[in-house]
């Protein structure tokens, strides 16, 4: 029972708000659901002890869910070392949100409809982590999009918020589709979607050596499987060419941005690569392609997120960034390390998130940090917390970022392939990037000039306690999480993850890593540093803005690259976005819409519909003879059609023709003849 109230906990608390909120009122509301996902949590914990720290594996059968020739479907969920991990900190962060909502929309007339989505979207992430098969991990999969969808676009009113909703879904649905793929091929090869046993069958179709044909292009069957999950996961964890929804998500509140970035929707994507640590092993092209393209949008997303002015912007380009350093980790078979740091991340971006949700409470829903400045001596706590997140982000010594950040490096510079140096100086750069940006936060929102109105000024205030409580236990965790886990999770020779995790011994690279030349291990560590002084330097107390250098030509083309995005969206909506858009008006609405359907509406379509309404009524004329007919007609049409099925197995196409015709003139002939001599 204790793993049941874990799952089912939140979504019942979802309903139980969504259909008796106007009864039990905003207090009830509240108690409900934060009172539901904070039980989720604790019994979380218990089954940390259980699974992971006692090393066992529970398997839960729920029940039947439909049964399709041999593919057979459960309600089936899984609990291992992977799934545990994930559970803490799904549950905690969700607990902590849950709580800091009841202040930060406490004015909002909407707060029930909001925590209950928060409890829905808990709900569908404890689903696709705990998926024992493809299907209940896809249902997830899908609920997540679901929800996130209803709570970025929570303040429906607002436009950008609509918009924002529609690209995030639309994005992930391109990922989505690539999951779907994955799992029709899964299927046809072994004839199952359940993990146990495609993880067990993996090692024999690898030595089959099997390929398949797919766009017209020969793959090796394990290769294909393993670049159609990585797609999934470039839409759900916003990896360069699907990256583009995440900095648009922040049009919904903060609390939902802390839920999204940190710990639950953007990692799902991490998640399903570790998830399919057994298959990837044997996928040597998929591994190549994930720690390519996890490079590249760290280093993308640390040098975009430099010259962004939105706080809560920068803070998600970050978060874009990191998941770069969590994919190519697993791309290089670290699969450990990428849980450690998807682990740490949690932590010090939902204490960046938060921080910055107080930040925007204190400023009157002041986002732009060039308004701001100066607000150290106002919300000196708020100061501490999100230094705190920033410096253990840009992997500043011995706080939570550096222990799994630096080991990913590491790692990269002992791999010796061309794509293990690509990744390492990639990521290197990007820590250099990401010094700059987080300090270029804290200077241009606390420690500048205050460019903020006198109102908003006076009007500044440090969070009460409902969100004070979850800034203190995210500051703690930012700071020790990793030193007390670094041991368990990637320490030589640990069984924490108990087979949950596979990796080839010719993979494995975390014992080289420990015997590299200090000075490679110092190389990011300085680069950060260097970044952190640049950054202070440039933006002392005199200077808010790089604009107030006399930039070059050149200067401004660079700054206008990095600010607009690389213009991804600039070339999404001239290529795609406004082609698309204009097929519909042209065709879909003009010909179709107003042209096709309106013309036949009021002209013709009215007039055959009074036409077949009229003869279909004079059929109804009371005489048996009639009613016989029609029924007769209709038995001969089933026979006819019953008959095409048999004769089409052993005969050819004009015999079949031949006998139904002759067949209907038998029986057709007499019942006619018979019917005219009884109206006689």
């Amino acid at each position: 029972m204790l793993y049941y109230f874990i799952i089912f906990l939140p979504i019942s608390s979802f309903l139980i708000v969504s259909f008796f909120a106007r009864w039990i009122g905003r207090g009830g509301s509240i108690i409900i659901t934060t009172g539901s996902v904070a039980c989720s949590a604790l019994l979380s914990i218990i089954a940390f002890y259980q699974i992971a720290l006692c090393k066992t594996v529970q398997y839960i059968k729920f029940g039947h869910w439909f049964n399709i020739g041999a593919l057979h479907i459960e309600w089936g969920f899984m609990f291992d070392s992977i799934t545990v991990t994930m559970l803490i900190v799904v549950t905690v962060i969700s607990t902590l949100v849950h709580f800091y909502s009841i202040e930060y929309m406490f004015n909002d007339p909407h707060l029930p409809r909001f925590m209950s989505y928060l409890s829905l979207f808990t709900f569908f992430m404890l689903a696709l982590v705990t998926g024992e098969n493809m299907v209940i991990m896809f249902l997830g999969w899908e609920g997540v999009g679901l929800a996130s969808y209803l709570l970025i676009n929570f303040w429906h009113t607002r436009i950008q918020a609509n918009k924002s909703a529609i690209k995030a879904i639309v994005v992930n649905r391109i990922g989505d589709f690539g999951l779907g793929l994955a799992m029709m091929v899964l299927y046809h090869v072994f004839h199952t979607l359940d993990f146990a046993v495609i993880f067990a069958l993996v090692p024999s179709v690898a030595n089959e050596n099997e390929c398949i044909s797919f766009l017209n292009i020969e793959f090796k069957t394990l290769n294909l499987i393993g670049i159609l999950i990585f797609i999934g996961a470039v839409g759900k964890s916003a990896q360069l060419g699907l990256h583009t929804w995440l900095p648009d998500a922040m049009e919904g509140p903060t609390p939902v941005s802390a839920l999204i970035h940190a710990a639950t929707m953007v990692t799902a994507g991490v998640f399903v690569l570790v998830r399919f640590s057994p298959l990837l092993e044997y996928a040597p092209l998929a591994l190549t392609v994930i720690t390519i393209v996890g490079g590249l949008t760290a280093f993308f997303a640390a040098t975009t997120g430099m010259l962004q002015n939105d706080m809560k912007r920068v803070i998600a380009y970050s978060t874009c960034s990191q998941l770069g350093y969590m994919v190519f980790a697993c791309g290089m078979s670290s699969y450990s390390v990428g849980m450690f740091h998807l682990m740490n991340h949690a932590f010090f971006k939902a204490l960046l998130f938060l921080g910055a949700g107080s930040v925007i409470h204190a400023m009157s829903d002041e986002q732009d940090m060039r308004k701001m400045g100066g607000l150290i001596k106002l919300l000196p706590f708020t100061y501490s917390v999100i230094l705190v997140g920033s410096l253990s982000l840009m992997g500043f010594p011995f706080l939570t970022g550096f222990y799994s950040k630096d080991l990913i490096l590491e790692i990269s510079a002992v791999h010796f392939t061309v794509e293990g140096s690509f990744v390492y100086w990639l990521g290197t750069i990007s820590a250099f990037f990401t010094a700059f940006y987080s300090i270029r936060l804290i200077h241009l929102s606390f420690i500048s000039r205050s460019n903020a109105s006198k109102i908003v000024i006076k009007n500044a205030h440090e969070p009460h306690i409902f969100m004070s409580i979850p800034l203190i236990i995210l500051t703690i965790g930012s700071i020790f999480v990793g030193y007390i886990f670094k041991d368990a999770f990637v320490g030589l020779g640990t069984d924490f993850w108990n087979g949950s995790i596979f990796v080839l011994p010719e993979h494995s690279k975390i014992l080289e890593s420990e015997f590299i030349p200090p000075l490679i291990k110092l190389i990011p560590v300085i680069f950060s540093l260097i970044g952190a002084t640049l950054s202070f330097i440039l933006y002392d107390a005199y200077k808010s803005t790089l604009l107030e250098w006399n930039l070059t030509k050149r200067g401004l083309v660079a700054y206008r690259f990095f600010n607009k995005k690389w213009y991804f969206d600039v070339v999404y909506n001239y290529f795609i976005v406004n082609k698309v858009l204009k097929f519909g008006y042209n065709v879909t609405f003009k010909i179709l819409d107003r042209g096709f359907i309106e013309y036949i509406g009021p002209f013709g379509a009215v007039i055959i519909i009074k036409d077949m309404i009229v003869k279909l009524s004079n059929m109804q004329s009371g005489y048996i003879y009639h009613y016989a007919i029609i029924m007769i007609i209709g038995i001969i049409c089933i026979m006819a059609i019953i008959t095409s099925i048999i004769m089409d197995i052993y005969c050819s196409y004009e015999l079949i023709i031949s006998v139904i015709f002759l067949l209907n003139i038998y029986l057709l002939l007499p019942i006619l003849l018979h019917l005219k001599i009884i109206k006689e």
